[in-house]
């Protein structure tokens, strides 16, 4: 029987590792801004045109490389960073394996130009599909420049599955900032389609983290800081009351490479128990420094997991350091054993005399004999005496003889049929949050805010033509982080139909004007982050989108819990329910209403 088993050619193999490191234009932008990172650039630009479709190219101003460095980095497993087994747990760099130039080289267009400082003259390489056209020198500023032209194209079904512009951008932006965030010393700019997307100086982690993300965050961020022999833990929590209900900006860092770890996040969110509300997520960016050889990071193609020798005592560690930075801040309250305010009082100076305080008491004063003079504690009480004084003291407790009058119940008188005689539904609000009413079958509790969440979705849907905006008397300026701003602007149309009318201000800002008349909830921030949450959670604008978006948007506009209401806003909401398709549930699953029957009740009482 002849052998079947044979060796892949090498740019079937390069193929084969690009379905695991190239997966979209994010991860070619992730790889290049590693390797820029790695040469020791402290200035880097991203240029992208189609989302990454068309272009990814890379400029940084580090090392550089020499001609044969630059021919044989395009080689699988051909890498600096290793030489031997053990050199993986003495990484201190992003890059190692030696896969991601070849892999990007074999499913796209590749031109690099890099020179050294030491160089007169650069490396010009053109390659395409794992084939390099040419390799000749170049006239090139010092350091490297990596352009990605065409992705997927020798492979047109990866190119097929890749989802919109939208979203694609979004994630290139999420690695740009993940990387921007590790690397505050590294002036870092990137430009779409020709506009400038982000322009970050050389700053501070907080000065980058609120150049990325807005203004607003500055207020929001508590730092962390915190170094023992196992880790050092330095960063930002957010503050309690600024946890969402979805999740936000959540980083890890561990030696400046961004990880996704579960057990971590638990060790974040315990340091936070009592301070947010169940089923919140609070906000933090963190950054771990931990020896290499405590770590493993060659677990995963891209990295993005990491395994702990001292699991357990980072978690712990990292957990303290959360709670003191709170407690520390005054976000979070603490207890201090070694003093207690209540007892820090001065002390009067020794040259004033204390003189004891002199207390007179009046032996003949008697509270029930009729008084024959003005009281010595003022006229009203006087006044009092001689209301309640009219005869002797025990004349007080005749009351005691008399009969209590008897305790009168008036009742609704209802019919079976749940109606009182003037024809209308005995109703009532419970808890400020519930709302009680009788039927036929027996009794009806309505949840406020789910029915009301149930009534402007199917609004928000139902309404093709659009929905009525109520015009703010004052347009409201709200500042978006940069990816944020890309979302509103790519869901203008949307936004329209949903009843906002918000205009882009130019910079990273949007004006709203309006906002859907049918919202209780009148805040504009308010609304518009609740859409952008939903945005980033739910990018491709395929089918289903308006429909994820009514809802969310309908969860912010609802009557909520604790709000007190007429018997006229009860009977509306009732009203307006049962006129919904499907009554009985929220959008997002929760029961609005439930029965209950009168055996029910009585087994209540059994």
């Amino acid at each position: 029987m002849s052998n079947i088993i044979q060796l892949l050619p090498d740019h079937v193999a390069n193929q084969i590792a690009a379905g695991e490191v190239v997966q979209r234009p994010a991860s070619v932008v992730k790889e290049l801004l590693e390797n820029a990172i790695d040469s020791g650039a402290d200035s880097i630009q991203l240029i992208i045109k189609d989302a990454g479709r068309t272009l990814v190219q890379v400029i940084d101003n580090g090392r550089g490389m020499s001609q044969g460095d630059a021919r044989m980095c395009f080689e699988r497993h051909a890498t600096s960073k290793i030489a031997e087994a053990d050199d993986l747990f003495r990484l201190q760099t992003k890059g190692f394996r030696g896969e991601a130039l070849a892999s990007i080289a074999s499913v796209a267009h590749v031109e690099l130009k890099t020179r050294q400082p030491e160089d007169e003259l650069g490396t010009h390489i053109l390659i395409e599909g794992s084939n390099v056209l040419s390799c000749e020198p170049c006239q090139t500023a010092v350091g490297s420049s990596f352009s990605v032209k065409n992705l997927f194209y020798n492979i047109p079904a990866r190119r097929q599955f890749l989802k919109s512009d939208v979203v694609e951008t979004k994630h290139v932006m999420d690695e740009f900032q993940r990387v921007a965030m590790a690397h505050p010393e590294v002036a870092m700019s990137m430009y779409h389609n020709g506009g400038e997307t982000y322009h970050l100086s050389k700053g501070t982690s907080r000065q980058r983290v609120v150049a990325l993300f807005g203004t607003k965050y500055d207020e929001r961020l508590v730092p962390v800081d915190e170094d023992t022999d196992l880790v050092q833990v330095k960063g930002f929590v957010g503050k309690p009351e600024f946890a969402r209900k979805t999740r936000g900006e959540q980083f890890f860092f561990v030696n400046n490479r961004y990880i996704k770890h579960p057990y971590l996040h638990h060790a974040v969110v315990k340091s936070l128990e009592g301070l947010i509300p169940d089923g919140s997520f609070p906000m933090y960016i963190l950054l771990l420094q931990v020896d290499p050889a405590q770590l493993d990071v060659n677990i995963h193609p891209t990295k993005t997991e990491v395994k702990f020798t001292e699991e357990r005592a980072i978690y712990s560690i990292l957990r303290s350091a959360v709670r003191k930075s709170l407690g520390q801040f005054q976000v979070a309250p603490t207890l201090d054993f070694e003093q207690e305010n209540a007892f820090n009082i001065s002390l009067p100076p020794k040259d004033v005399a204390v003189s004891v305080p002199n207390i007179t008491v009046n032996p003949h004063y008697n509270p029930f004999s009729a008084p024959a003079q003005k009281s010595a504690m003022g006229p009203q009480h006087s006044s009092f005496q001689k209301e309640r004084n009219t005869g002797s003291w025990q004349d007080l407790y005749e009351v005691m003889k008399q009969p209590a009058p008897a305790p009168s119940l008036q009742l609704d008188e209802t019919r079976i049929d749940g109606r009182s005689d003037n024809g209308s539904t005995p109703m009532f609000q419970v808890g400020k949050a519930y709302i009680v009413t009788s039927i036929r079958s027996g009794m009806m509790v309505i949840d406020q805010q789910f029915a009301h969440e149930r009534i402007l979705f199917e609004h928000f849907l139902n309404n093709a033509g659009g929905h009525a905006c109520q015009q703010l008397l004052f347009p409201q300026t709200i500042h978006l982080s940069v990816s944020d701003h890309t979302l509103i602007q790519s869901s203008e149309e949307i936004l329209q139909k949903m009843g906002f009318d918000v205009e882009d201000f130019g910079g990273q800002e949007v004006v709203v004007r309006g906002i859907p008349s049918e919202s209780k909830e009148k805040d504009p921030e308010v609304l518009l982050d609740h859409i952008v949450r939903q945005l980033r959670e739910d990018l491709d604008p395929g089918e289903g989108q308006e429909t994820r978006l009514a809802a969310s948007l309908a969860s912010a506009s609802a009557i909520k819990r604790g709000q007190i209401l007429q018997k006229e806003e009860m009977q509306e909401i009732i009203d307006r329910l049962f006129a919904c398709e499907v009554p009985y549930y929220s959008p997002r699953g929760k029961k609005a209403i439930v029965t209950f029957t009168p055996e029910e009740l009585t087994s209540k009482f059994a």
